[in-house]
């Protein structure tokens, strides 16, 4: 019989709550989102900057949560509920308290990840590296924030072996109070770029310390794994000294890399590496394309020794690696009686991973007539410098051999005036205005890459060309619109 997440009286007492109504049978999962609460959860009420997770105690139950967090001053609210209740001050404050006693009675070994790009992305190859040696707990989304952090450690079950987290943030001050949550025994710094500078007076400088509040966390005797082919390695290499981390290890082809690329041959939909990890050397295949992912690859299986996990098992997954959804993902859409390539980047966006993606389109060829299309949408929290980092997207399309360029937003509107002529596609202040454009002239061939920051809108994009290009829609007169 599968063990409990929770048991009702731990559960609890973690939170120092007060039970109400009848005592759930079992805990199995924990749930902020009624919509995705599955029977057995314990549904949070958390109060967000758009919702009150009070507002939808009704639709857990429905969705056969076993019991609801809620707050002292909700209850008379509520009403008479036939779901057992736990009623505790604050929510989010009894979640991170949740979190704290499952990482108190754990005894996994713990890697936490955090840097400007490429966060994500580390995280399941870590998760996907380590599962061969252990049960490995991790979440299975961006939840790297303030209710992100506690809600996964809440989730962490009691006989992981492993666990990973991601911990983000986009001002000074949000990844201490995260990582002493989460005390990891190995800390991943993948690179430090210009990203939320908007919220950084000293600019790069101050995104350098933020990130290094990771090391405060860090267990003694653990290990800071850093990007030995940033710039910034030397000072955060030196803070995470001073923050007392016993391991400093870089990573990357520079020759005092005790992760260090030796050889690598990028394809289309796959990497193929080399690699000496610790003086070991070792060879294995990255199932998604990308030369950003094979940097992280070395910092992934560094922490896979420092954790204790096989490394040959480690490297041996990592072939079995596809790009998650808006990260890389690719569809192949039907026009015309043939076929196009999708590649949907629409999650995020930053000068750096721009760049990446772009070597990655660069990568992967048009069939027949068909072209490389490039749709890029605005680059959000660049601070003063907006307008430059958007202009100086130019020289890497180029570079990259994109034919097309479709531009979304009013930050955008700088690469499209310094984009060539023969390069221009449309330019629109909005991504939706994008979609019928996209739909009349992708055609049979084309490589379509989609991507930019998550607010601005280009994941629905990617959809509505999956939907109208999908193989029924090709078969369906009646989706086939006017002529």
């Amino acid at each position: 019989m599968t063990q409990p997440l929770w048991t009702f009286a731990d559960f609890v007492a973690a939170m120092n709550g007060r039970p109400t109504g009848l005592e759930p049978g079992v805990i199995s999962g924990i749930s902020i989102d009624s919509r995705t609460t599955a029977p057995g959860d314990a549904f949070f009420a958390i109060r967000g900057d758009q919702f009150d997770g009070h507002d939808f105690v009704g639709s857990a139950a429905a969705h056969g949560a076993s019991v609801a967090v809620i707050a002292e001053e909700r209850l008379a609210a509520l009403g008479r509920m036939t779901l057992p209740l736990v009623v505790v001050s604050d929510v989010l404050h009894a979640l991170e308290a949740l979190g704290l006693a499952a990482r108190a009675r754990s005894m996994a070994r713990i890697v936490a990840v955090t840097g400007s790009v490429g966060k994500t992305s580390t995280k399941e190859m870590l998760a996907r590296a380590l599962a061969g040696s252990g049960p490995t707990h991790y979440s299975p989304a961006s939840f790297n924030n303030h209710w992100g952090v506690p809600l996964t450690l809440s989730r962490l079950p009691a006989d992981a072996r492993y666990a990973v987290f991601e911990i983000g943030m986009n001002h000074p001050g949000e990844i201490t109070p995260l990582v002493g949550m989460v005390r990891p025994h190995v800390a991943i710094v993948t690179n430090i770029e210009a990203v939320h500078l908007q919220y950084f007076e000293d600019g790069i400088d101050g995104i350098v310390r933020a990130k290094a509040e990771i090391f405060s966390g860090i267990e003694p005797g653990g290990a800071a794994i850093l990007n030995r082919d940033n710039p910034h390695f030397e000072k955060l290499a030196l803070l995470a000294i001073d923050a007392g981390v016993e391991r400093v290890l870089g990573f990357g082809q520079g020759a005092g890399a005790e992760g260090r690329l030796l050889a690598v041959d990028l394809q289309a939909d796959h990497s193929l590496v080399t690699a000496n990890i610790l003086g070991n050397e070792i060879s294995f295949t990255i199932g998604a394309p990308g030369r950003h992912l094979v940097q992280n690859a070395l910092a992934v299986l560094l922490a896979t020794v420092e954790l204790g996990a096989d490394i040959e098992l480690a490297a041996t997954a990592l072939g079995a690696m596809a790009a998650p959804k808006g990260r890389g993902a690719r569809h192949q859409i039907w026009i015309d009686g043939g076929q196009a390539t999708l590649i949907d980047e629409s999650y995020n966006a930053s000068p750096t991973s721009m760049r990446a993606a772009m070597a990655v389109l660069a990568t992967t060829a048009p069939a027949g007539a068909g072209r490389r299309i490039a749709v890029l949408g605005d680059m959000l929290e660049l601070g003063p410098d907006t307008q430059r980092l958007h202009a100086e997207l130019v020289d890497p399309l180029m570079q990259a051999g994109v034919d097309r360029v479709y531009l979304a937003g009013p930050s955008m509107h700088a690469l499209w005036e310094v984009l060539p002529a023969a390069m221009q596609g449309h330019y629109a202040e909005k991504a939706s205005e994008l979609e019928l454009i996209l739909v009349e002239e992708v055609a049979a061939g084309d490589v379509v890459m989609v991507k930019g920051s998550n607010g601005s809108r280009m994941a629905p994009l990617v959809e509505t060309l999956k939907t109208r290009f999908s193989p029924h829609a090709e078969r369906d007169p009646g989706l086939q619109g006017p002529n």
